[in-house]
């Protein structure tokens, strides 16, 4: 998909830079992939305490 965007050329340059990414496109789309894996990881450590599982692990490892 084709999109224009008016982004600062020095930010596009630190993070081409810093990141190693080739192209504009491959840079745009790793910042777009981390930044959704941010927000999943931000929404399971949301549920944290609140699922009781209830789990025996020594039991499942047959111990």
């Amino acid at each position: 998909m084709r999109t224009t965007l008016d982004l600062p050329e020095e930010l596009i340059k630190e993070a081409m830079r810093m990141t190693g990414a080739k192209t504009k496109s491959a840079l745009i789309k790793e910042a777009l992939e981390a930044q959704i894996n941010r927000i999943k990881r931000k929404r399971l450590l949301s549920f944290k305490g609140k699922i009781d599982l209830d789990i025996d692990l020594d039991s499942l490892r047959n111990r």
